[in-house]
């Protein structure tokens, strides 16, 4: 599978995509924002990284003004704050084939331009 998950108005996620030439590669591009994501796509992105902790952005403006920084977090608590709440994805999540690139972390953009390669 070639498929990156993102937010279009993210000059991140934007930026990412043009330094990697994910747009010209035939992958499929799902802005979060206008086609929210499913519960069965969350699923899968936490079988390929083990946890739905590593998928959730706690740099959302959302989680301050929730206050769930003073709260303790569970497995099904992160499930469902994504799925109803876009931002809480860390992005973009990027599936090349069986590898999953999540984040836009320095490293995780270096291993992702390596897989294209």
């Amino acid at each position: 599978m070639k498929k990156i998950y993102h937010l279009g108005t993210c000059t991140t996620c934007q930026a990412i995509i043009q330094e990697t030439g994910i747009d010209k590669m035939g992958f499929e591009l799902q802005d979060i924002k206008t086609q929210p994501l499913t519960a069965a796509q969350l699923d899968e992105m936490k079988a390929k990284t083990g946890s739905y902790e590593s998928l959730f952005s706690r740099r959302a403006m959302k989680y301050k003004e929730m206050g769930l920084k003073d709260k303790s977090l569970g497995e099904n608590d992160y499930r469902q704050l994504i799925l109803q709440e876009y931002t809480f994805l860390k992005r973009p999540v990027v599936f090349v084939n069986d590898q999953i690139f999540v984040g836009s972390e320095k490293k995780t953009v270096a291993a992702l331009k390596s897989a294209l390669r």
